[in-house]
C-alpha cells in the first residue's frame, strides 16, 4: 500500500465546526508558512460557511483571504468545499454564476475542489465538476453519507462509480454527523477499492465519538486521503486530530511522513487562539464532548444547535427530546435526504413544528414544499403520494434539473452594484449574499474614505486613522 496522504481542515471545518467559523485571516497568516512545510496533501481553508462568516461577521473579503493565503503557500495543494449547484450559498444559482465562480476560485489559487450535493442527486455536480476540470482544478465529487433503509454500501458505490464516470478525479464519502463505524467503513472502502479507480477520501466527525477508530479501520482498507485538523480545533463535532494520527502511524507503511516538530509547532500556535475563543464563549463545552444520539438521531452539531435556538424562541425546550425523534419522521416523509445544509435546516424546522403545533404538517415552511416540489432535486427515495399532497396539494412536482429551470444571473447582478464594483469577484459576492454583500461593500467604502483622508488632506499633512 502507498503512504496515506492527510488534508489538514483547521482553517475550514476546524474552526467552522468549533467556533462558528470566525478565525480571522490575521489569525491564520503567520502560521501558513509551517503548515507548508508540514508534509500535508492539501489545506482544506475556503468554501463552506467561510464565506459567509467573512462577510457577515469579520468584515472581510474572503478573496482577498484567498489570495493572502494562496501568496503564502507555495507547496500544499489548496483545497475548498462547494455544495454543487448551490456553490457557498442557500439555493441553487444559475449555470453561468457557477461557470464564473469556479473561474475565480481556480484563478486566485485553489487547487482542489470538493463538490457535493446534500441529496446526492449527481445532475446538481455535474456543472461544477465540468467546470472545475476545464480550468485545470481538480474536481472532488463528494458523496454525503447517511443512514437510513434506503442507503446501503451498495448505494454509496454506485454514486462513487457515477462520479468516476462523469470526469471526478478523486471522490469523497463525506460523513458530516460522524455515522460510520469502524468495521462497516472497512468493507464499505474495501468495495469501493476494487469498482473505482480514482483515489477515495474519507471526512468523517468525532461526534459520536467513532471518528479516529473509523479512520483507522479505513486505513487498513486502502484509502488514500483522510482529513484531520490539528488538536486545538481537532475533535468534538470536529475531524479527528491531526497529531495522533500521525504518531500512530509512524513506521508503519502508511505512515503519511507528516514532520512531528513542526505538528508540534503549528498545535502550540492555534492553542491560544482557541483558549480566546472559548473565553468569548463561542466554543459550546457541549460541542467538545461525545454524543452517542448522533447515531440513533443523525443530527449534526449545526443543526442541533439550530434546534435548540428554536425551541428557546417558542419558549419549548421540554419538548426537545420529542422533536429529536420527530427528526427521523419527518426524514421518512420526505424521501430520506441526508442531513447536511440545507436539508438539515428543512427537516429540522418542519420537525420542531410539528411537534409545537401538536399536528403534524399543519404549519408548513416554503423550503419544505420547494423540496417535495423538487427544487432542489431527486430526493433517494420518492416521497410518498399522500405527503407530496399534504404538503403541496395539486402543484406539480418537477422532474428536470433543477438549474434547467433559471435564467443567467450574471449581467444582472453586475448592473445591480455597478457603484461598488473593484474586482470581478465581487459580482460572485453580491450573486450568492446579495444583503451581506451590500453592507460589506459601504463598509470597505468608508474604510477606504478614512485612510484617504487620513493620508493627504489640502496640505498634504498626514493623519492617524
Amino acid at each position: 500500500m502507498t503512504k496515506l496522504k492527510i488534508t489538514e481542515t483547521v482553517l475550514r471545518d476546524g474552526h467552522q465546526s468549533l467556533i462558528a467559523t470566525r478565525m480571522k485571516t490575521e489569525e491564520m497568516l503567520p502560521i501558513l508558512e509551517t503548515l507548508d512545510e508540514i508534509g500535508y496533501s492539501a489545506l482544506e481553508m475556503w468554501g463552506g460557511a467561510t464565506y459567509d462568516s467573512c462577510l457577515r461577521f469579520l468584515n472581510e473579503d474572503p478573496w482577498e483571504r484567498l489570495r493572502v493565503i494562496r501568496k503564502r503557500m507555495k507547496k500544499t495543494k489548496l483545497q475548498m468545499l462547494l455544495r454543487g449547484q448551490n456553490l457557498l450559498g442557500y439555493k441553487h444559482y444559475a449555470d453561468d454564476v457557477v461557470d464564473e465562480f469556479v473561474k475565480k476560485a481556480i484563478g486566485n489559487g485553489i487547487d482542489i475542489i470538493r463538490i457535493f450535493d446534500a441529496l446526492n442527486d449527481t445532475r446538481n455536480l455535474a456543472r461544477a465538476i465540468e467546470v472545475t476540470k476545464r480550468e485545470g482544478g481538480h474536481a472532488q465529487g463528494a458523496i454525503s453519507f447517511t443512514r437510513s433503509p434506503a442507503h446501503t454500501n451498495e448505494t454509496f458505490i454506485n454514486l462513487a462509480k457515477e462520479l468516476e464516470q462523469m470526469g471526478a478525479d478523486s471522490v469523497c464519502i463525506k460523513d458530516m454527523s460522524g455515522l460510520m463505524d469502524p468495521y462497516n467503513t472497512y468493507t464499505l472502502i474495501s468495495e469501493m477499492k476494487k469498482t473505482v479507480s480514482i483515489p477515495i477520501e474519507l471526512h468523517t466527525h468525532a461526534t459520536s465519538g467513532l471518528g479516529a477508530m473509523t479512520y483507522l479501520k479505513a486505513i487498513e482498507a486502502g484509502v488514500d486521503i483522510v482529513d484531520t485538523a490539528l488538536s486545538p480545533f481537532g475533535e468534538g463535532t470536529s475531524q479527528p486530530s491531526t497529531e495522533p494520527l500521525a504518531a500512530v502511524l509512524r513506521g508503519t507503511e502508511r505512515d503519511p511522513g507528516l514532520n512531528q516538530e513542526l505538528l508540534n509547532v503549528a498545535a502550540a500556535y492555534f492553542k491560544p487562539i482557541r483558549e480566546k475563543y472559548q473565553a468569548e464563549g463561542l466554543m459550546d463545552p457541549k460541542l467538545l464532548g461525545v454524543d452517542i444520539n448522533t447515531l440513533t438521531y443523525q443530527v449534526p452539531g449545526g443543526m442541533l444547535s439550530n434546534l435548540v435556538s428554536q425551541l428557546k424562541q417558542q419558549n419549548a425546550m421540554d419538548k426537545f427530546e420529542e422533536v429529536l425523534k420527530e427528526v427521523p419522521r419527518v426524514r421518512e416523509d420526505l424521501g430520506y435526504p441526508p442531513l447536511v445544509t440545507p436539508t438539515s435546516q428543512i427537516v429540522g424546522t418542519q420537525a420542531v413544528l410539528n411537534v409545537v403545533t401538536g399536528q403534524r404538517y399543519k404549519m408548513i415552511p416554503n423550503e419544505v414544499k420547494q423540496l417535495v416540489k423538487g427544487m432542489y432535486g431527486k430526493t433517494t427515495v420518492p416521497i410518498k403520494e399522500e405527503i407530496v399532497k399534504k404538503i403541496i396539494g395539486d402543484d406539480e412536482q418537477i422532474t428536470c434539473r433543477p438549474a434547467d429551470l433559471i435564467a443567467p444571473e450574471l449581467e444582472a447582478n453586475r448592473k445591480a452594484i455597478s457603484q461598488y464594483i473593484e474586482q470581478d469577484e465581487d459580482v460572485l459576492t453580491y450573486a450568492l449574499f446579495p444583503q451581506q454583500a451590500e453592507k460589506f461593500f459601504q463598509y470597505r467604502n468608508a474604510q477606504r474614505l478614512r485612510i484617504d483622508a487620513a493620508l493627504v488632506d489640502g496640505e498634504n499633512k498626514v493623519y492617524p486613522v
